[in-house]
């Protein structure tokens, strides 16, 4: 895990309203109201980050380029997608990822505060 990406990523959670982070299972995870909207994995030797994702945009993502997305395990089945980091990512991309799965998650109230980007932005 490069510092300097982990640290880029917690700030884009972090901004957030009420964004909080806890290191659940050895990494950090983002929650809002005690709800996990984003999470960065290194387990398989390969930063990347987790986020929940509208009904079908997984299936969209992962077969538009597959090197980049992928179904990760556990949550994948729950729809969440995975997205690669440790290849100079489009932070443009990871930003719109991260507030449509804050959107999902966080209480109407919050999402309100957040002008969230469309997947069709990617």
């Amino acid at each position: 895990m490069t510092d300097q990406t982990v640290e880029r990523f917690r700030t884009l959670c972090l901004a957030l309203p009420e964004a909080v982070e806890k290191e659940t299972w050895g990494d950090p995870t983002f929650r809002v109201r005690g709800k996990i909207f984003a999470m960065i994995k290194s387990g398989d030797g390969r930063l990347s980050l987790w986020c929940k994702a509208p009904h079908g945009v997984q299936e969209i993502l992962v077969g538009s380029d597959p090197e980049r997305f992928f179904r990760p395990p556990y949550v994948g089945p729950k729809g969440w997608i995975g997205m690669r980091l440790d290849n100079d990512p489009d932070w443009g991309e990871v930003e719109i990822v991260v507030q449509r799965s804050y959107g999902l998650i966080a209480p109407k109230k919050l999402t309100k505060l957040v002008d969230i980007k469309r997947y069709g932005e990617l």
